[in-house]
């Protein structure tokens, strides 16, 4: 029995006889995606995926294979066998059509019974019988592809036929559908039907208003049938649709037909060569000379000679990057390169798209363009789109290559661009481009390292660079890898043989006249700068105006950091949503960079200039209300942070409203799923946030500084090894004394007391912890009193003092039940449940323990999680449950490996260490104990470095002189 297959259209499957029921809709999605790959094995993750979408369930396996059988009993039904246990044979039956197949299935699909399959094969005819003008072949192939098209395929099926696989193949087949219509025409035209032609291509031509092919083929159709008036109407149509959805021309087949109908006479065929023009006395070549110390960007340039020198080159290419970074350079270079692919010329205009003198014009261009390719200059049209028209058709049977430099925006280009076609177009511009239709985006870094070195030893001598590396090191960075700066650099080298290179490179040290130090002659870093700046700060847009001032605001205030729309949106006092948009804008003129999604930061020296703009053109007054906002800002986030890291139980107070900086807008902060986001956005911020507290400190901001520092709590969680949490508590500490400031003060003993004790400095952890417990008692404060007691028994069990961290961990409890606070009084148990294991009592810990660890899974809370599993498992260790311990260490290890908690998995190395020495494995002891050494020793934690000597020297002394 002959099956079909549809996709065409709805799912369907026909026995022949009649239409077989394909039920439920997780069936039907399984059978249209091994349909779309018939023949071909498809890996259960795709099927998994198309059944699911993002959003797989655990139980995925099992629910395919349930589905998968449901399926195999359709597929039997409609080969007319029954479902057995037997395989069938190859070429029916269930397991002969739906095989397993690894890594996942394959569904046997005959020849002809898939409407898809016997459509393209129809579709592949009609081709061939259109390349050889076979026109009554091309209407019988045709007709027998559309008998197929039952309407969209997979119609019943979205969103599955809408994802990124069916939808190409969906897209495929209706492009196949359109240009069978347009060859089944082309071969009515050629036969002399235009006039039946017209209500079809008519109807054809409004269901697809941007498809010229159709249109192209009505003008031709109602010209012929002498209704010339319509035609020309159907073109202007065209015309004005392209230009205002797309920014484009019509291509040149319109063009040519458009010629036909301006020709009055009909012609005999659809596609008339163009009307012969004048021809220059030799193809133009108007190509800049290329310098001779081009050095680099091999990628980029063999990326833009493929696309280039392709057969079709239809698509624009835009060379885009920041002022400086060599766009006009490289484009010289591959245009060179090129140039015997463009036999009829090579055309060039700087476009001056940033010039203080105004931009050049697409009309005065045109008219140069176009006596340049032969065209009288007497004749041109006044009206510069139809300049445009009249270049499209000089250029439609010439290969040119269009180079126009320095773009100001999309707008500025579409009318000199070819529309198809042999010709190209290659751009530069400061800005992305990213509005311009089809355009292959080339952007510009600045060079490597390796660019660099090549760039000013071709400069100034290999010989001279190689005698000063230091010096060389510091003027690369100085220059920030921009061709310009290096090119200005390497010229004064040249010109001044006698100059150490360690002289210039201290003329460039940051804001101590770098930029004015890169100028030599015409040529100015800081003046090309400018030209970018000046554009949008004098822009007719108020949005480009706004991020003008963002970027002098961000280069005065917060250069050095990188930054994201939340912190900017306090900075400027403006939404969120209004800040993304500026420093996209800025991004897309290359004012900033955009290194990874909602992250934005300046290249050093825009940096320096930005910084220059925002001194000179803002109000003193203006930068203080910003750089107290963006303060503000970062004191809310890292208590955010510190928050959800660490589940603190009690938080300094915040802010008052007049503290805060005075915004208007409300401020957004980052929002954190678990301990780990929290403390992974505490660690990149962390430079800004040490600036923040120098900062704090010089606008006399006491209660800023302390806390910032204070709100690294969460940061330090996992980070406390580094030091680098001590210094800004230092440094906090001693604003907050200068200013006098009983509140800060208190907050921050308390803090040090915990930096203290992670590191295992005991003593000055009991001293901190003594004079904040003073502080907050004279204020009264009980929840304060009570975390400070339970850090105080923390640090007694790291005395292993039992006796003491018994009192204060219950002292802590009692005083958490007299404020009410249950989430505290939990926390507390850890302590109580450490002292049970202090003094031997490990059921009674383990207990206790495992009460804190379901507390404690599902919280977010990462870091507490991980220390509890690690103090049960060495409990467990002690109960001799050798399985179990291992387990909640390793679950622990996990933890802090994900966390790169540095600190927090040496911790866990040596009570796994331990366990394995307990238990008599030697080896795997070993093994332990140095791997912890080893890191111990990387990041300096003394007293891991300790404990790991001494248990390796504890092994037995086979073991430890093992190789």
């Amino acid at each position: 029995m002959v099956v079909k297959f549809g996709l065409l259209g709805s799912l369907v499957v026909h026995d022949g006889t009649e239409p077989r029921p394909v039920t439920g809709p997780k069936v039907r999605i399984l059978l249209a995606a091994l349909l779309l790959d018939a023949g071909r094995t498809v890996p259960r993750d795709t099927l998994k995926a198309a059944l699911w979408g993002d959003s797989v369930p655990a139980s995925a396996d099992a629910s395919l294979a349930n589905h998968l059988t449901r399926l195999r009993r359709v597929l039997a039904d409609s080969d007319g066998t029954a479902v057995t246990g037997r395989a069938a044979p190859a070429d029916g039956g269930t397991e002969g059509r739906l095989r397993t197949v690894a890594p996942g299935y394959r569904l046997h699909v005959r020849e002809g019974e898939l409407d898809a399959d016997v459509f393209e094969t129809r579709i592949r005819a009609a081709r061939q019988a259109h390349e050889r003008e076979e026109w009554e072949a091309v209407l019988r192939e045709t007709a027998a592809a559309m008998s197929l098209w039952r309407g969209t395929p997979l119609a019943d099926l979205a969103p599955f036929s809408e994802t990124e696989g069916p939808a190409l193949r969906v897209h495929q087949l209706l492009e196949a559908r359109l240009q069978a219509l347009e060859w089944s025409c082309d071969a009515e035209l050629h036969l002399g039907r235009h006039h039946d032609l017209i209500p079809q291509l008519t109807t054809l031509a409004a269901e697809q208003p941007l498809r010229e092919g159709f249109h192209q083929r009505l003008m031709l159709a109602l010209h012929r049938s002498g209704r010339q008036a319509e035609a020309f109407s159907v073109f202007h149509r065209l015309r004005r649709n392209l230009v205002d959805q797309l920014g484009t021309e019509p291509g040149a087949a319109v063009q040519q037909a458009h010629q036909e109908v301006l020709a009055g006479a009909p012609a005999p065929r659809p596609r008339p060569r163009p009307r012969p023009r004048p021809e220059p006395a030799r193809p133009p070549f108007q190509l800049p000379c290329e310098g001779e110390a081009f050095t680099g960007r091999e990628p980029e340039a063999a990326a833009l000679r493929s696309l280039l020198t392709a057969d079709a080159p239809s698509r624009p290419v835009v060379i885009s990057g920041m002022g400086g970074v060599g766009k006009t350079a490289l484009a010289v270079h591959v245009a060179h390169r090129v140039r015997e692919a463009y036999p009829d010329g090579a055309l060039f205009a700087d476009l001056r798209g940033y010039c203080v003198g105004g931009a050049r014009t697409a009309h005065e261009l045109l008219a140069r363009f176009l006596s340049d390719l032969g065209v009288r200059h007497d004749s041109l049209p006044d009206d510069t789109d139809d300049r445009a028209l009249l270049f499209r058709t000089a250029l439609a049977e010439r290969r040119v290559l269009l180079v126009l430099d320095n773009a100001r925006n999309a707008a500025h280009v579409a009318a000199l661009l070819p529309a198809g076609g042999p010709s190209a177009a290659l751009i530069t511009s400061r800005q992305l481009l990213a509005d311009l239709p089809g355009a292959v985006k080339v952007p510009l870094a600045p060079l490597a390292e390796s660019d660099q070195h090549a760039l000013l030893a071709r400069l100034c001598g290999e010989e001279r660079v190689r005698r000063e590396p230091e010096a060389l090191a510091d003027i690369m960075t100085a220059c920030g890898g921009l061709p310009l700066a290096l090119h200005i650099v390497g010229g004064r080298l040249a010109s001044r043989p006698a100059w150490p290179l360690a002289l210039l490179a201290k003329r460039l040290t940051p804001h101590q006249g770098r930029l004015e130090t890169l100028a030599m002659g015409t040529v100015d870093v800081q003046r090309t700068f400018a030209m970018s700046y000046v554009a949008m700060r004098d822009s007719d847009e108020p949005l480009e105006r706004e991020a003008a001032r963002a970027f002098r605001l961000l280069g005065r205030l917060w250069a050095g950091h990188p930054v994201t729309p939340q912190a900017t949106a306090a900075l400027l006092d403006v939404t969120e949503v209004r800040a993304a948009a500026l420093l996209d804008v800025l991004a897309d003129a290359h004012l900033l960079l955009d290194p990874e999604p909602d992250r934005y930061a300046f290249h050093d020296l825009l940096g320096e200039y930005a910084a220059q703009r925002g001194e000179e053109e803002e109000t003193p007054e203006d930068r203080r209300a910003a750089v107290l906002r963006i303060l503000s800002w970062y004191v809310e986030a890292v208590a955010a942070a510190s928050l959800a890291a660490t589940g603190e139980t009690q938080s300094p107070p915040p802010l008052d409203a007049e503290g805060r900086g005075g915004g208007l807008t409300p401020v957004s902060l980052p929002e954190f799923a678990d301990d780990d986001e929290a403390i992974r956005w505490s660690a990149r911020e962390l430079p800004a946030v040490q600036d923040a507290i120098t900062l704090a400190g010089e606008l006399g901001r006491s209660d800023m500084a302390w806390r910032l520092a204070v709100g690294l709590f969460g940061y330090a969680a996992t980070h406390w090894w580094t030091g680098e949490w001590d210094a800004c508590l230092e440094q906090a500490m001693e604003i907050a004394r200068a200013r006098d400031d009983r509140l800060g003060q208190a907050w921050l003993h308390r803090r040090m007391a915990v930096a203290h004790g992670m590191a295992f400095r005991n003593d000055a952890c009991l001293e901190h912890l003594g004079t904040a417990l003073e502080f907050f008692t004279q204020r009264g404060d009980l929840a304060a009193r009570a975390s400070i007691l339970g850090n105080l028994a923390a640090v007694y069990l790291q005395m292993e003092d039992a006796d003491q961290a018994l009192v204060h961990a219950e002292l802590s409890r009692d005083l958490y039940r007299m404020s009410g606070n249950a989430r505290g009084e939990a926390m507390i148990l850890s302590r109580i449940a450490e002292v049970r294991k202090l003094v031997g009592a490990f059921d009674l810990a383990a207990t206790e323990f495992r009460r804190v660890i379901d507390l404690l899974r599902g919280s977010g809370h990462w870091v507490f999680l991980a220390t509890a599993l690690t103090s049960y498992g060495d409990i467990l260790r002690g109960l001799e449950r050798r399985d179990e311990a291992f387990a909640a260490l390793s679950e622990a290890l996990g933890i802090r490996h994900r966390m790169n908690d540095h600190g927090g998995t040496a911790d866990c190395l040596v009570f796994t260490a331990r366990a394995h020495h307990h238990f008599g494995e030697w080896t795997e002891a070993r093994t332990t104990w140095e791997t912890c050494l080893e890191l111990a020793r990387k990041h300096h934690l003394t007293k891991r470095i300790d404990e790991c000597l001494a248990g390796l020297a504890d092994l037995p002394p086979d073991v430890a002189s093992a190789p």
